[in-house]
């Protein structure tokens, strides 16, 4: 039972992400809240899918975590870098 509810926080996570970005103007896919959204959503979905031994399921959200923990290092780089040439 535990699982299935880290399951569905993962989906309402996810959810969330894409439609906040598609509705909401001052949320971006390059922002560090859509991001950090999605890599923890495909977390929890990642974990309910391993339990369910669903392998193209996890594949599919390890992908998803790879793809938006390369976002955030991108968006903290970029931000370092434009914070230093203020300096």
């Amino acid at each position: 039972m535990v699982d299935l509810a880290i399951g569905v926080l993962g989906l309402v996570l996810i959810l969330s992400a894409f439609l906040l970005e598609e509705f909401h103007k001052h949320t971006r896919y390059e922002s560090l809240a859509y991001n950090t959204i999605n890599l923890v959503g495909a977390f929890f979905l990642g974990w309910y899918a391993w339990t369910l031994n669903s392998w193209p399921f996890l594949v599919l959200n390890v992908v998803w975590m790879a793809i938006a923990a390369f976002k955030l290092v991108e968006i903290s780089a970029g931000s370092r870098s434009r914070r230093s040439r203020k300096s």
